[in-house]
């Protein structure tokens, strides 16, 4: 799933192609596109049609298209979601989903989905810590790429949970943004464990790892982000690079480059975490 460097080279790609533009009307080709949509097909492509995008916005891995009536197009964009800005007259994608057209007549936005796990919604906005968000996602925590994020905030927030650090880093309502590769490259860069209890974390460590955080998914975005494979592409259908940077995530059996041990990879929630037996070791009495 895009993490919030990917997320933002969409975002920032959707800001400079459709905001500011008209929708003139939008074409569901796949119900599953919109399932989040509870009242279907012919309400969201009705409201949607006449409606200004005044901008593209994101909170940690959340997107949407904030619209001048004060609504908003929730995308979600799963494991294979794709937001693509394409001329008209260019070919459907095989696995395209919704079609959006603009007024102007001009390149129209297309939401392309390999595996169906993604899809748009709309949603109101609401107020919250002095932003507008959509609703449904109102609960999110700031990321620590946010000018307005709070380092002592995110520290207290980490370290009031009783479990494994890496779970509590992966909680988006504690510090958004942070997903299952950039967890793994800031604790690998903070010398922390996975199963480190999260609660025992000292105030140095845990600012340790939202700087390490910070710093990692900075680099990722100024790499375009990480592609394992074809299916991220940002809205010109470009692929990211940092891939060829991480340090743990995926590197199993490779030699650490901090000492050369080789990288483990252990079960974690259904996925896996990466990290070095010397460098990182595991606490005695993780939870």
């Amino acid at each position: 799933m895009p993490e919030l460097p990917e997320v933002e080279v969409v975002r920032a790609g959707l800001q400079e192609h459709v905001a500011g533009r008209t929708i003139a009307d939008v074409e569901v080709l796949h119900p599953r596109a919109i399932r989040r949509h509870v009242l279907g097909a012919e309400d969201f492509t009705g409201r949607l049609a006449g409606v200004r995008i005044d901008a593209a916005r994101r909170r940690g891995k959340y997107l949407w298209l904030e619209l001048a009536d004060r609504s908003a197009v929730l995308a979600h964009l799963g494991m294979s979601g794709q937001m693509r800005v394409q001329p008209e007259t260019t070919a459907d994608e095989k696995h395209l989903r919704v079609r959006m057209r603009f007024a102007d007549g001009g390149p129209e936005l297309r939401f392309v989905d390999q595996r169906t796990f993604g899809g748009l919604a709309l949603a109101d906005l609401v107020e919250s810590d002095g932003t507008l968000l959509p609703e449904t996602i109102a609960h999110i925590a700031r990321d620590p790429m946010d000018p307005d994020f709070d380092p002592r905030h995110g520290m207290r927030a980490l370290r009031s949970r009783r479990t494994e650090v890496k779970r509590a880093l992966l909680d988006q309502t504690l510090v958004s943004g942070v997903g299952n590769i950039y967890a793994d490259e800031a604790l690998w860069r903070s010398r922390l464990h996975w199963a480190r209890p999260a609660d025992r974390l000292t105030a140095g460590q845990a600012r340790t790892l939202l700087e390490a955080a910070t710093e990692v998914m900075n680099e990722a975005l100024r790499a375009g982000g990480t592609s394992f494979d074809a299916l991220y592409v940002n809205v010109n259908g470009q692929s990211g690079y940092f891939d060829r940077s991480l340090d743990a995530y995926g590197q199993e059996g490779l030699p650490c480059r901090r000492c050369g041990t080789p990288i483990r990879r252990d079960p974690f929630m259904n996925r896996s975490s990466f990290s070095c037996p010397r460098c990182q070791p595991r606490p005695r009495r993780a939870r």
